[in-house]
């Protein structure tokens, strides 16, 4: 009988890097650290190191380990992990969808007492019912981010911006995203609907109680159909290959968020809003869609309540955009661009709506990136596509905050 090979190497890795975390706690444990709390979030590469950075004076001050723990599949981790009563102290989830969830089922530490009261606004850190029904603060934003943005270059001039988005082929869409791909579409069909049809029917579709086979609803999907060539099959198949975080030709136009900003400053880049530019807009749109991921607390412990409090102080220089209203600039704030973007996230008269889908329930955000790669490929099919989306659509979710001022 064969021995299996290859196994070896993975073994001694394996105990290598054992070695290297006992090494590591060792010494800090040799110098005084005095206890650990464990975060689980899905950043990677540049927004791992930009956290890590961030926590380190915690760390100093107050001899506390921050055990980092990334994963691309978040949900999926977090849901196991309370399922074995192995979770982490900390997570970080894009949107408030599953946790308004498990707050209602217990899951969650309340966070009131750890942050500045009024701080931040309602739609950021909303009081949302407990497994007892009363209502707490379950999260804090960590990292923010602002959509419903159309970016184009420097030698675009504004006033061209609409007449060029008349054109698929001015658009820079890719939809692939690993286990997300699709999403970029779905920022789409999201932004037009709260353009077309305002924040009071969009929240009513978000949190479950407007059907997805509403004609509202069926609009924002073929406005987003016509502008960006649906049914072309070159076209899609591009989109459907390419990187969203790809680069994007100079004259062109791109419906994303401010995490793109980096990109389209090489270029001198600037944003309009999207009510801009989509056909159908109401003459008073203008709410922005943003996003954000959100620190909760699953085992209050004195570390975890500590790591709370530094991530709530407006000193602590969090990754890119907070919404601490009393925050100092991100780096870079100098930037006009980024100025613009602070401003309207952390103004207090701007109108903002969360991600739709960061407030649906995992299933069905995950069907609607799906519906809208199969929507690119064969638009004909939108009305089985919304069918069965509605299925999914119990409408039995805790009530949820979507839109509110910043």
């Amino acid at each position: 009988m064969r021995r299996p090979r290859g196994r070896t190497p993975v073994v001694v890795c394996v105990c290598l890097v054992l070695l290297a975390a006992g090494t590591v706690a060792g010494v800090r444990w040799a110098r005084g650290w005095t206890g650990t709390v464990t975060v689980l979030a899905n950043w990677s590469g540049e927004e791992r190191e930009q956290f890590e950075r961030a926590v380190r004076p915690f760390e100093e001050e107050h001899r506390i380990d921050v055990v980092y723990q990334g994963s691309s599949a978040l949900s999926q981790v977090l849901a196991a992990d309370l399922a074995a009563g192995t979770q982490p102290d900390v997570a970080v989830v894009p949107g408030p969808g599953e946790l308004v969830a498990y707050a209602a089922e217990g899951r969650l530490a309340p966070l009131d007492g750890l942050f500045e009261a009024g701080a931040y606004d309602r739609v950021w850190m909303p009081k949302v019912a407990g497994e007892d029904g009363r209502e707490r603060t379950y999260w804090l934003p960590v990292k923010t981010g602002l959509k419903s943005m159309v970016w184009h270059s420097g030698d675009v001039p504004r006033n061209e911006v609409a007449s060029l988005a008349r054109d698929p082929g001015r658009w820079c869409l890719a939809m692939a995203s690993g286990a997300t791909s699709g999403w970029p579409g779905t920022d789409w069909v999201e932004d037009i609907l709260l353009q077309q049809s305002g924040p009071e029917v969009y929240a009513q579709w978000a949190t479950g109680g407007l059907p997805w086979t509403d004609p509202r609803v069926r609009k924002a999907w073929q406005t987003w159909g016509a502008m960006v060539g649906a049914g072309d099959r070159d076209r899609v198949d591009r989109v459907l290959k390419g990187d969203f975080g790809q680069d994007c030709p100079r004259r062109n136009l791109e419906h994303q968020g401010s995490f793109r900003d980096a990109r389209w400053k090489g270029v001198g880049g600037d944003f309009v809003h999207s009510a801009e530019v989509i056909p159908g807009a109401r003459p008073d749109a203008g709410h922005w869609e943003v996003s954000g991921d959100l620190a909760t607390m699953l085992n209050a412990t004195d570390e975890a309540e500590q790591l709370i409090r530094f991530l709530a102080d407006p000193g602590t220089r969090l990754p890119d955009y907070t919404a601490h209203r009393k925050a100092a600039e991100p780096e870079g704030g100098e930037d006009p661009v980024k100025r613009r973007i602070g401003s309207v996230l952390r103004g207090a008269q701007q109108r903002l709506c969360w991600d739709a889908s960061d407030a649906m329930p995992p299933v069905l955000r995950d069907a609607f990136h799906q519906a809208v790669l199969r929507f690119l490929v064969a638009p004909g099919g939108l009305d089985g596509q919304l069918r069965a989306l509605q299925a999914l659509n119990d409408g039995r979710r805790p009530a949820l905050e979507v839109c509110g001022t910043g």
